[in-house]
Order: structure tokens, then C-alpha cells, then sequence
């Protein structure tokens, strides 16, 4: 049986069909490393929704059609078309509220999802990738498995749900994460819980199969748990974990610039280099990330995503993310001019205020 979106049918971007117990999400936007669009991000919770009523699918599978990555995150370059009719006052500028509101909803809704969602984190995997996969109750990661929360880099924050997740990870990793956007390998992603068990890419296939032979007439996630289990393999030595101490040292401050002073006097390559990539990014964004990150851990998911709205309805009405998008992905001269340039002109109240409730209204959810 093949089933199709209830909003736009089925699209080439995604594909949705249902083998035996298994209902498989097949990301195939393969020109642009499967970054989700809007109609995507509806369709990917509209399907979600169609199979969490039907007793004959047990699990839910997502994978990508790319050998190269499985999600890179969210189409940025149609954000920022659309974020720029907003800026305007263009009645087209809705969409890019629409797009945010429906991609957090489809977030959410995987993590509230009341049968095993199994993520094959087989691939790059930016950004928006977090958001279809580590809300999931199963994540494997392979071989190719390369992780990031880039978003500081071209003017936004680390969001759908990162302001949950990168809190909630060992020590201070997650704000070393966010902040300065460095990718991690299969190791360090397993080691730090992002994923939950480790498989080779080239027996995702035999796994899926047998997802889809399973007895289904026990415990779902009990019988998720014991197939993944006989594919799970060692992920090898995580690359943080040598250095957890002086990450968790540096980023437990509440101010970046102190950050960047405790790192600059480590001395040891990973702090220098954190301090080089960080040095890179918008001091908005940078600030933003932070409080985000400190928030976070007191807030539930739901109010970590209605606090990720705020920020970015705000971000939308400023300028580095479009300078962000304009210098690394468009003009790709790789030389953005943040305003403010620098730390110190972005003040507390300043901060403050991205944290404000959109005129237009909060995100909400309907269970």
C-alpha cells in the first residue's frame, strides 16, 4: 500500500509508502542534500499524523535517497525570498512565518509520536536534519554520519529544538555545538546522545528488512530496541570526550566574550580553533544561541519551541540573516558584515527583546 500526503499529494521530494508494519519517509530533494521545504515539512506531518491512526503500521522509518547526506537542514535560500517579502510588508511574507510554524509543528510532532520513529542518520546532517531526527526515539548513525548546528554562521540560531536538545547533552558540549557550529563525526554523536545506536550504512538495508519481517505483535519498541541491536555496532573513540573537560571549563560562562577569553587562554588546539569559528559568526546570533541555550534547561519542549519562534519571527526583521545567507550562499565571498560587528554592541535589553512574543501571535500546537 502506498500512501500520499493529504496536503499536496506526493511529492518528488519526499516519498511516503508503507511496507508490511513499516511506514518509510524516503527524503529524495537530492540537488540540495534534502533540505526541507515548507511543502515537505507539511507533507512529512500529514503522513505522520495518517499512519498514527492506522493499528497496521507499528513503526515509522525516515531515510534519505542521497548517499550524501541525510538532511541538510531547512531550505535556507527559500527563507530568505520569503523573509525579505516580510521585511517589506508584502502580503508573500507570511510565508516564511507559515514555514517556521509548520516545520516546528512537524518537529513536535515527532517527538510526542506514539509509535517508534526510527531516524537512519546515514549522511550530512545540518540544522534542520536535528529536527526529523533526534526528536525520534531511535537515531542510528553510520560511518558517514557528520552532524552541525551551523545556524550562527549565517546570522539565525540552532532551532527546531535545539534550544531543548543542546542543553540536555553532557556537560557544556551543547553550547560548544551551538556556538560555534563545529561538525562532529559518528563518534561524538553517539557518545553525546544525539544518536542512539551506531549501524554501517551498507546494512541499513538488511534492518529496514527486517522492521519489516518483524512479529509486530508485542511491544513496539521493545521490538526495536532487539532488531536494532543485532545491527549496533561500536562507534569508535569520540573525539570530545578527550577534551570534555576543558569544552565544559570554557562554555560554562553566561557571556560569550568570557567564553572567548577562557578559550583563548586554554591553550590547546580545540579551544583555538573553537575561538577562530566563533569569531566567525553574528555576536546577535551568538548572544541569541546562548540565552536560547540557558533558557532551555529549565523550559519544557513546548515552550522551547514557542521561545524558537520569537527568536526567529525577530531574527526575520533584521539584517544578518540575510547577510549571512547573502555572503556564504549567494555571493559565497564568505565575508558577511554583521550589524552589529561587534559583542559589545549587543547589549542585554537588546537580547531581551528577540525573546518578545510576535505581533502576529505564538506558536501553538493542536494535539
Amino acid at each position: 500500500m502506498e500512501s500520499s500526503s493529504r496536503s499536496n499529494g506526493l511529492l518528488a521530494e519526499v516519498r511516503f509508502e508503507s511496507r508490511g508494519a513499516v511506514g518509510l519517509v524516503t527524503l529524495d530533494r537530492r540537488k540540495a542534500l534534502n533540505a526541507l521545504t515548507h511543502a515537505m515539512c507539511i507533507a512529512i506531518d500529514d503522513q505522520l499524523a495518517e499512519w498514527a491512526k492506522h493499528a497496521d503500521i507499528a513503526v515509522v522509518v525516515i531515510r534519505s535517497g542521497d548517499d550524501r547526506a541525510f538532511c541538510a537542514g531547512g531550505d535556507v535560500r527559500s527563507l530568505y525570498d520569503c523573509g525579505i517579502a516580510l521585511k517589506r510588508g508584502l502580503p508573500e511574507g507570511r510565508v516564511a512565518r507559515e514555514f517556521i510554524r509548520d516545520e516546528y509543528r512537524m518537529n513536535r510532532h515527532i517527538k510526542i509520536y506514539p509509535k517508534p520513529y526510527v531516524a537512519f542518520i546515514d549522511g550530512v546532517t545540518l540544522g534542520g536534519g536535528l529536527g526529523v531526527s533526534v526528536h525520534g526515539s531511535h537515531r542510528i548513525a553510520t560511518e558517514r554520519t557528520l552532524f552541525a548546528v551551523p545556524e550562527a554562521a549565517i546570522g539565525l540560531i540552532p532551532d527546531v529544538g535545539a534550544s531543548y536538545v543542546l542543553p540536555r547533552l553532557p556537560g557544556e558540549s551543547g553550547s560548544y555545538l551551538g556556538l560555534t557550529g563545529a561538525r562532529i563525526n559518528t563518534a561524538d554523536v553517539v557518545a553525546l546522545g544525539i544518536a542512539t545506536h551506531c549501524v554501517p550504512s551498507v546494512r541499513l538495508n538488511d534492518l529496514l528488512d527486517d522492521l519489516v519481517r518483524a512479529d509486530w505483535s508485542g511491544d513496539a519498541h521493545g521490538i526495536v530496541d532487539e532488531i536494532i541491536g543485532l545491527y549496533a555496532v561500536d562507534s569508535g573513540v569520540p573525539y570530545l570526550a578527550a577534551h570534555s573537560r576543558v569544552i565544559e571549563h570554557c562554555f560554562a560562562h553566561d557571556d560569550i566574550a568570557a567564553i572567548l577569553e577562557a578559550l583563548d587562554g586554554a591553550g590547546c588546539a580545540v579551544t583555538a580553533e573553537a575561538a577562530a569559528m566563533i569569531r566567525t559568526m553574528s555576536p546577535t546570533s551568538l548572544k541569541l544561541t546562548l540565552a536560547a541555550n540557558r533558557r532551555g534547561r529549565r523550559l519544557s519542549f513546548d515552550d522551547c519551541m514557542v521561545m524558537e519562534y520569537r527568536l526567529i519571527q525577530s531574527i526575520l526583521l533584521h539584517s544578518d540573516f540575510y547577510e549571512g545567507v547573502r555572503a556564504l550562499l549567494i555571493d559565497k565571498d564568505r565575508g558577511p558584515r554583521w550589524d552589529p560587528p561587534v559583542l559589545e554592541s549587543v547589549d542585554e535589553a537588546k537580547v531581551a527583546r528577540y525573546f518578545v512574543a510576535p505581533p502576529t501571535g505564538d506558536l501553538t500546537f493542536v494535539d
